[in-house]
């Protein structure tokens, strides 16, 4: 992979990241076995920079375990100080010294702020947050300082010229190009030599699976060689002022596809014929895709235990896919992953209203009202009882109805 260089910090860093939010699980936990096996790999096929977060479950400890002293000295090491856990600023230093004890190192390479909007800044400035990053520095803990991006377009640039900050986080990918920092903001960004790292370049995978029919037609036939998550890879580091694509790979299939892509896109490699297309499939993906949720997580946990993005997914993948009839994908879906067949119940009619969920979420979604619209698609009168009948008594039948389905 052909490195890119951050000019305010003077480090080059692999196109491709390993992002640490979605390693690969066994009964609940981080597999950690498969995991280390997974990062290894990365590490030893050029990846240098391994992106994780205090809120990131057991993801912390799981690298510090796993990254020795010798594999230490490949990688730049990135995590977040959690911005909504901070009341006063000594909590800042107190979190701060329990990620450097998870991670078992004496000094995080990139050190962000996350969830980071207007509101939030201005509420940790308040807290001494610039004395707190000068004395980080000064006492060898943080090496580079940079905030994850989850507001508006219009406050970025204010949060950028607001502090010297060497590096930014950003969602970014092929179909929400103008949301949080825009095309422009990053462009900003990098006018300052800040480095810019992507999240969520797939959508939270949803531009790597099947497609719809349509998007699927017009790929095909640009390019019948090429997957759906090597166009979306490809569109985000064409870009030159990206700096990192950071990608949640837990199998070894999606990380040597990423790989390869890495290896061989450079900036301004795309041809006009290949933007095109993209444009295009962006058009009808719009015109699809009901509920504009990249399935982060953040607004997780929920108090009453609703699945947020998986509800939100399986309804958009509805209407991406056109799954139809009565007893269609989706329904399946919903029965298996939210409501307690398969795993724990989080279905969307357990929402209370209660509002949590709303300021976490990067994409300022009116959750609440979106949860109803879920519950109304997929929770008919009797959804609980038919949920009780088929994990106690029809397991057999509903078994029936998802062989049906494939056939």
């Amino acid at each position: 992979m052909e490195n890119r260089l951050i000019k305010k910090t003077g480090d080059e860093i692999s196109p491709l990241g390993f992002g640490a939010m979605r390693l690969p699980l066994k009964n609940g936990k981080i597999d950690r076995s498969k995991a280390k096996d997974l990062i290894y790999y990365a590490i030893d096929n050029g990846v240098n920079f391994i992106d994780t977060a205090y809120l990131y479950g057991d993801s912390e400890s799981f690298l510090g375990e796993i990254l020795t002293e010798e594999i230490r000295s490949k990688v730049k090491i990135c995590t977040k100080l959690p911005s909504i856990n901070v009341r006063k600023y000594e909590d800042m230093e107190k979190l701060l010294n329990e990620q450097l004890k998870r991670l078992q190192i004496d000094c995080i390479d990139y050190y962000l702020i996350h969830a980071v909007d207007l509101k939030t800044i201005n509420r940790l400035l308040k807290r001494d947050l610039i004395n707190f990053i000068s004395k980080a520095k000064a006492d060898g803990k943080i090496k580079h300082i940079g905030f994850s991006y989850h507001g508006p377009t219009e406050e970025f640039e204010i949060i950028v010229d607001g502090y010297d900050w060497d590096v930014v986080m950003v969602q970014y990918n092929y179909f929400d190009e103008n949301v949080q920092a825009s095309m422009e903001g990053i462009e900003y960004a990098a006018s300052k030599g800040m480095g810019i790292f992507v999240m969520e370049p797939l959508k939270g995978g949803i531009l790597a699976g099947k497609m719809p029919n349509e998007v699927e037609a017009i790929f095909k036939k640009a390019n019948p060689n090429k997957s759906n998550a090597q166009w979306a890879l490809e569109w985000v580091l064409n870009n030159r002022n990206v700096t990192c694509v950071l990608s949640g790979m837990n199998s070894f299939e999606q990380l040597d596809e990423n790989l390869a892509i890495a290896n061989k896109t450079t900036p301004l490699s795309m041809s006009f014929d290949d933007l095109e297309t993209v444009e295009l499939v962006k058009r009808v993906m719009r015109n699809s895709l009901k509920i504009n949720c990249s399935t982060c997580g953040y607004c997780m946990p929920c108090p009453q235990g609703v699945n947020i993005p998986e509800c939100m997914k399986i309804y958009n993948e509805k209407y991406l896919f056109g799954h139809k009839g009565f007893v269609n994908q989706s329904l399946i879906d919903y029965y298996q992953y939210v409501g307690g067949i398969m795993g724990g119940e989080g279905n969307a009619g357990k929402c209370n209203a209660c509002g949590k969920c709303l300021r976490k979420c990067p994409q300022k979604l009116d959750i609440i009202s979106e949860l109803k619209k879920v519950k109304k698609e997929f929770e008919f009168p009797g959804f609980k009882y038919v949920l009780l009948f088929i994990k106690n008594v029809g397991f057999p039948i509903y078994r029936y109805f998802v062989k049906l389905l494939n056939r």
